[in-house]
């Protein structure tokens, strides 16, 4: 706590804390409906990787698995993938088409995202 009462702890110390305290929690009965993965498919995973790197890092995400073509970052009992798959079609992503939209992850308070950009 500050001096003014209000909380310093970032957003990434406050996920790794809810975190932790779900490892007390029947992971069985409480994850149920809860994302278990998400698999995101880049065409230049070294281009990629320093770009989610530091995000899911500042949310409390660390680095679960690596491979030649991808690495995974792990929160709790959620982890996420960047893969550059052989399987790739050309072509660019487009929020407007049928699909994917947007990926929004909760941040702590609401000083906490502003911290992050």
């Amino acid at each position: 706590m500050s001096d003014d009462g209000s909380s310093t702890e970032t957003s990434a110390g406050h996920l790794r804390n809810a975190a932790r305290a779900l490892g007390a929690v029947d992971y069985e009965a409480a994850r149920t409906g809860l994302l278990h993965h998400l698999e995101l498919w880049v065409p230049d995973l070294r281009a990629a990787r320093p770009r989610w790197q530091w995000l899911l890092g500042a949310l409390g995400y660390e680095q679960f698995q690596s491979w030649d073509n991808g690495v995974s970052y792990r929160l709790g009992p959620t982890y996420i993938v960047l893969e550059q798959s052989p399987a790739l079609i050309e072509g660019s992503h487009e929020r407007r088409r049928a699909g994917l939209n947007h990926l929004a992850f909760h941040a702590g308070s609401r000083p906490d995202p502003d911290q992050l950009v």
